[in-house]
């Protein structure tokens, strides 16, 4: 899985010139851009922008704002939380679609609509055109389906990549994880697992099946977070599991209690059992 760039946040000015670019895509300061005048929402929860900025921190800005020029600068079209986010990190640029027209729910659709036909977009890109879609339009999943020529669950499922965990989005974001492996990934309760089976696939060249099994047979197993006592376990614990079991053949669970705790190891018979025996002290013992 050949890492590829992103086309989007700190590639773009190297694609397009930046002496206050009048159309297209661009980076442009956060300072030149006017609040939009249509906004209704005047109140922005301050924790959902935190959370926002923490996103962008880690995997970069996914999805450009819309503007348009106006004067000097440009006026938002789209995308007031993602600015906010942005200059709360006190980043001085951020990337923009820059149209010229004036009718901003068309304009908003087509620029968001001829983002997504672009090839260079990853994944997570794509999810969060989606979810602009979504939030600043309100269109539908069905109507997202039709107007970018595909189908609603490839829409819904692309969307659902957005809920990863960070450390999986990174690893989306840079090429290393495809959007296969990620949804392979999707719906686990127990997040260290997710994260510790996304980078054994990196790291051993996994294909999209032996994650979807290792998945489903944690599922199976039905083995939460926590151990037993409550105390969280490390992805390091997860991984020495998993290897007992694949070294044993059988089920395999560890109570983590911090400095201690206790292994417990299935078998199915008294013959299975000496199996397991001979297997961990040899066929002398």
């Amino acid at each position: 899985m050949a890492a590829r760039k992103t086309g989007l946040g700190r590639g773009l000015d190297a694609l397009i010139p930046q002496d206050h670019p009048t159309g297209g895509f661009a980076q442009i300061s956060t300072q030149a851009v006017l609040p939009n005048p249509k906004q209704p929402r005047t109140e922005f929860d301050q924790a959902s922008l935190d959370s926002l900025a923490a996103s962008i921190e880690g995997v970069g800005l996914l999805q450009p704002i819309v503007v348009r020029p106006a004067g000097d600068g440009y006026v938002l079209v789209a995308g007031e939380r993602r600015l906010r986010a942005v200059r709360q990190l006190g980043h001085a640029e951020i990337a923009a679609v820059i149209r010229e027209e004036t009718d901003d729910a068309t304009n908003l659709t087509e620029a968001l609509v001829e983002n997504l036909q672009r090839e260079d977009l990853n994944p997570l890109e794509e999810a969060a055109a989606y979810r602009q879609l979504l939030e600043d339009l309100g269109m539908t999943h069905d109507e997202i389906a039709e107007r970018v020529g595909r189908s609603r669950s490839a829409v819904t499922n692309t969307l659902r990549l957005l809920g990863l965990p960070m450390p999986i989005q990174k690893l989306v974001v840079s090429g290393e994880l495809s959007a296969g492996h990620a949804r392979a990934l999707l719906g686990s309760n127990d997040e260290a697992y997710a994260i510790h089976i996304a980078q054994r696939a990196v790291a051993e060249g996994w294909t999209v099946r032996r994650v979807e099994e290792a998945m489903r047979l944690r599922a199976t197993q039905g083995r939460p977070t926590r151990s037993t006592s409550g105390v969280v376990r490390p992805a390091e614990i997860i991984e020495l599991e998993d290897r007992l079991q694949d070294r044993l053949g059988t089920k395999v669970a560890i109570d983590y209690r911090g400095k201690g705790g206790k292994i417990t190891i299935k078998y199915t018979s008294p013959d299975d059992l000496e199996r397991i025996y001979r297997h961990l002290f040899g066929s002398d013992a």
